[in-house]
């Protein structure tokens, strides 16, 4: 089964992949996105600045990490966010690859 985040709805599909994961994910950065569609931070990163360039996605720095989200401010804002969740339902092997990655740093001192 073609999962939704692998077609080009938004131009190409990293693109569109980044884009469904932030909306997901709520807040993330390049190098977790990265990790969990398998591509590389510079295919990511290219993504990101054309989305910010567009003003569909803002990011911030936090430390050394540009943290991503979408742009409450964007035109066309609520729209986009609807649009994202529906491609996100329907996306079930994406879905399920996120449930199984970690985003919560283990307690200091913890086994693994």
């Amino acid at each position: 089964m073609e999962t939704i985040a692998s077609g080009a709805i938004f131009g190409t599909a990293t693109r569109t992949a980044t884009l469904l994961l932030i909306s997901m994910l709520g807040e993330t950065h390049i190098g977790e996105i990265a990790v969990i569609l398998g591509r590389s931070r510079s295919r990511i990163k290219d993504a990101v600045d054309g989305l910010e360039r567009e003003g569909v996605i803002v990011g911030a720095l936090e430390g050394t990490a540009r943290r991503l989200r979408l742009n409450p401010r964007y035109v066309a804002a609520q729209e986009l966010a609807r649009l994202l969740n529906k491609l996100a339902i329907n996306d079930v092997d994406l879905q399920k690859h996120l449930a199984s990655v970690r985003r919560r740093p283990r307690r200091a001192g913890k086994t693994i």
